[in-house]
């Protein structure tokens, strides 16, 4: 896996996101999937 550099503030607002031990792989991994489940949502509301 690659590694990234993420600003202060990034880091910030991942801790807020977090909960308890939440490692920070889990919740980027948590919030792709969101991001994925709303992509296919809306490529599939447009669909007839």
């Amino acid at each position: 896996m690659p590694e990234i550099e993420l600003d202060a503030e990034t880091v910030e607002r991942l801790d807020q996101l977090r909960v308890e031990d939440e490692s920070y792989d889990e919740i980027v991994t948590e919030l792709m999937n969101i991001y994925e489940t709303e992509e296919r949502t809306l490529f599939r509301g447009g669909s007839p």
